[in-house]
């Protein structure tokens, strides 16, 4: 089939690359224009980008979907079906409109749960055990299309986003060529969202860092595990300053401390008092100005006091 694929960050690529070894016809590649990283702000193509020049495809990076350029390369391009995943940006009727078979979606969640940007990051702050991968046809509506596939999977007890990010990823390249290969042959059913089941997954803020230790241990296990790589939850209890916090664990301990306190520090992690009289241990953190690290070669350096 000739596809134009839409897509920009890491998530996207296993999609990509399973299209083409599908056997399809890669017409063109999407993604957003090259953006300036780290400190000195050199430009840096997307990975979607990358993979797409290392496979000879034609790239497209238009700042605009609603200027006539986008539609007019899609007209030369005469895709039969446009796939998406994770582009970050929403795609006018006009271009919906344009291929024969029209666009479908890899989205990171079982619709109609977590529509919206960051699904992966909000299954685990809410503490889900499921999560899974939706191919959709696209709508205008963000995220509302009728469903052609979906793949559930569970969400590891201690799994983070990152690791599930890279995991849905692989799921989304498999479960598209699927997809593609019941619209190639008329098979591709339309099965309709449940608006009842619909829920919203926003895009992630600073907001969502400060970790309230009068909340349940899970609770705090779960937004440490939801809020990597960015922007990670963060508490003053250990320095004064803000340290961000990479892994924890339940430890099962109860404690009558309150909320807050720092009950142990070793070379096990750190150990502090949440609501619920249960101690979470803190495993990898990180001191303003520093590097990422154990939580126990930081307390090589910087021995913290136990209450």
């Amino acid at each position: 089939m000739r596809i134009v694929f839409m897509g920009t960050p890491e998530f996207a690529v296993p999609s990509l690359e399973k299209l083409i070894g599908a056997g399809h016809t890669l017409a063109g590649v999407f993604t957003q224009p090259d953006k300036p990283k780290n400190r000195g702000m050199k430009l840096q193509a997307p990975p979607v980008k990358v993979c797409a020049q290392a496979h000879g495809i034609p790239v497209y990076q238009p700042a605009k979907l609603r200027d006539g350029t986008a539609l007019a390369l899609l007209r030369e391009l005469a895709p039969e079906l446009i796939v998406v995943a994770a582009y970050g940006r929403i795609l006018p009727q006009e271009l919906l409109d344009l291929p024969p078979l029209g666009c479908i979606n890899v989205h990171s969640s079982l619709l109609p749960r977590y529509r919206g940007a960051a699904p992966i990051n909000w299954a685990i702050l809410n503490g889900d055990r499921e999560t899974g991968v939706t191919i959709m046809h696209m709508a205008a509506e963000l995220d509302a299309g009728d469903m052609i596939l979906q793949e559930a999977t569970p969400i590891g007890p201690d799994e983070n986003a990152a690791e599930l990010y890279a995991r849905l990823a692989v799921l989304g390249g498999d479960l598209v060529v699927k997809a593609v290969e019941q619209l190639s042959n008329g098979t591709a059913p339309r099965i309709p969202q449940d608006p009842a089941g619909v829920t919203f997954a926003p895009m992630l803020g600073r907001e969502l860092s400060p970790v309230a230790w009068t909340r349940p241990a899970q609770a705090i296990h779960d937004q440490v595990r939801g809020l990597l790589p960015w922007p990670a939850a963060a508490t003053d209890v250990l320095t004064g300053e803000a340290v961000k916090l990479f892994a924890t664990a339940l430890t099962g301990e109860k404690t009558s401390a309150r909320p807050g306190t720092v009950v142990s520090a070793g070379k096990e992690g750190i150990g502090v008092a949440c609501g619920d009289g249960q101690i979470l241990r803190i495993l990898e953190l990180q001191a303003p100005g520093k590097k990422r690290m154990k939580a126990a070669d930081y307390l090589r350096g910087h021995p913290i006091a136990v209450k």
